[in-house]
């Protein structure tokens, strides 16, 4: 059994005491374990933005971009290794596995090309000069500048490739060392990525550190300078938003939580067209992805009541195919929950669901599952409900069920759908399936207060659009509300979190000679 550990301060350390396990969630056989104890976590932050921050500042954005472009060499040809990895730590199917590790790599080849862009500038100029009185030699400017701390980032058990890179990648472009935290149940792909870039020597000393465990007192030392950025539950989001460095110090914090996600389809759109089908097809791809363990997955699903029977038997009839299993069979689609814990927590979530829906289909105590042994592995098969009365319903708009499971309802006006997706106080992504373009506006429109991200499907889209699963890196991710209220990735707008905007007066000229061009 592998015994991981945690590369801070520039060298590798293995923690004492007590240790946490990690399985594998179809078969719940021993991979590994570890433990952070009696590691220096004030030291660790303190060779971070000691050594590894001013190793960063002192490179341009192109030579940083060409960072990120080796950091993708080396992991891109490990390629195989860290998807077998995934499967075996993460529950994966092969499939799942590259959503995750392919996303990685693609958002690295995304921000090592925004680096080339920027060239051999150290910092950004944020608009054009301001005058500000009626001397227009007397002007003002915004400039971006890296901050001086660390960046730690603590990330969700469902992506530790994908997740590790999309904060990583970012926080390096522009200029702030990283402490990177993966959830431990499935931290072996993570770790492994960590040595890959560790013995390819790839970064300067302190740029990037990799924590195998609890984060001990870490957080503790974390200062103004400093930034936090946290996927997961919004439970824990609270305990974070109390820490000293926040509440006193105004350090910043990004969040990406809880998440009820809707479709809502068109009354234009008719059973079995393309844009049917594209929502169909994203709904099934969003309850077997990773189990439908995805932020960005769909909970509920709106349509016209007329559209409902139909919208039902289409996805009982393709929820049906799935085979439910050990992903390591390539015959299967659905693989475990990641642990007993979130088996416990999904199981309370289908019960809760079903006292205000009628369950159509899954079992949570399946039995005779692909390539498993009975009684082991954490696997519920896909769930679908049926909610007569979106209106009265209240759990279904409240629970985020982190699991394979959506729920069908019904709505009447573009205002009744809008309110509908509203009482999940806030969400990642939710899409409209629509040809009726004054609808998709209107229902767009509706939507954007309460979302960070849309998509909208169609006939003219349907045969090559991604599902909105599918975080992409130019695109902003993350939500209002219990959604975290924070972004993370959108292009270059992923910079700002890590860079301070400063208003700059002075004589104009010289100022356009320190802080030439706009951005």
């Amino acid at each position: 059994m592998i015994k991981l550990k945690s590369h801070v301060s520039g060298a590798w350390h293995e923690g004492l005491g007590e240790t946490t396990t990690l399985l594998n969630p179809a078969t719940e056989e021993l991979l590994a374990e570890t433990s952070t104890d009696g590691i220096d976590f004030k030291g660790a932050l303190e060779f971070a933005r000691d050594v590894g921050g001013p190793a960063l500042r002192s490179m341009t954005f192109a030579e940083r971009g060409a960072c990120l472009r080796s950091i993708y060499d080396v992991l891109y040809a490990h390629r195989e290794e860290l998807l077998d990895l995934s499967v075996s730590n993460g529950g994966n199917t092969r499939n799942d596995a590259k959503f995750d590790v392919d996303g990685a790599n693609y958002t690295l080849l995304a921000y090592a090309s925004y680096g080339k862009k920027l060239g051999d500038r150290k910092l950004l100029v944020d608009g054009d000069s301001e005058r500000l009185i009626r001397n227009p030699r007397y002007a003002g400017k915004h400039i971006l500048t890296p901050l001086r701390g660390a960046a730690v980032h603590i990330n969700a058990y469902n992506f530790p490739a994908w997740g590790f890179m999309e904060k990583a990648a970012v926080a390096l472009l522009a200029g702030m060392p990283v402490i990177t935290k993966p959830a431990t149940s499935t931290a072996l792909l993570a770790y492994r990525m960590m040595q890959l870039l560790v013995d390819a020597d790839v970064l300067p000393d302190g740029a990037l550190s990799f924590i195998a465990g609890s984060t001990g007192d870490l957080l503790h030392h974390l200062g103004p300078q400093d930034v936090l950025a946290f996927t997961g539950s919004g439970d824990t989001a609270k305990r974070l938003r109390s820490l000293d460095a926040h509440v006193q110090s105004s350090m910043r914090i990004n969040v990406e939580a809880d998440s009820l996600n809707a479709a809502v389809l068109g009354p234009d759109v008719a059973p079995g067209s393309e844009a049917w089908q594209q929502m169909i097809r994203d709904i099934a791809t969003d309850v077997r992805q990773k189990a439908g363990q995805k932020c960005t997955a769909i909970r509920r699903v709106l349509v016209p009541p007329e559209r409902r029977e139909a919208c039902i038997e289409s996805l009982e009839d393709q929820l049906d195919q799935f085979i439910v299993g050990n992903p390591a069979d390539a015959s299967v689609r659905v693989g475990p929950l990641v642990n007993g814990a979130q088996l416990e927590d999904v199981r309370e979530g289908l019960k809760a669901l079903e006292t205000e829906s009628t369950r159509i289909m899954g079992d949570a105590e399946p039995t005779g599952l692909r390539g498993t042994e009975n009684g082991r592995g954490y696997f519920v098969t896909p769930f679908l409900f049926d909610c007569e009365d979106a209106d009265a319903a209240h759990i279904v708009h409240t629970r985020e069920v982190f699991g394979p499971a959506v729920t069908v309802m019904a709505y009447r006006s573009v205002e009744e759908a809008a309110a509908i997706c509203a009482r999940g106080d806030g969400a990642l992504v939710s899409s409209v399936y629509s040809n009726d373009r004054r609808f998709g506006r209107e229902m767009l429109l509706a939507l954007a207060p309460f979302h960070g991200r849309l998509t909208l499907g169609g006939d003219k889209v349907a045969s090559f659009a991604p599902g909105p699963g599918a975080v992409l890196p130019a695109m902003v991710h993350g939500g209002p509300g219990r959604a975290g209220g924070g972004e993370e990735l959108g292009g270059l707008r992923g910079l700002s979190f890590y860079l301070q905007r400063t208003a700059v007066q002075g004589y104009q000229p010289l100022l356009e000679k320190f802080f030439p061009g706009a951005d």
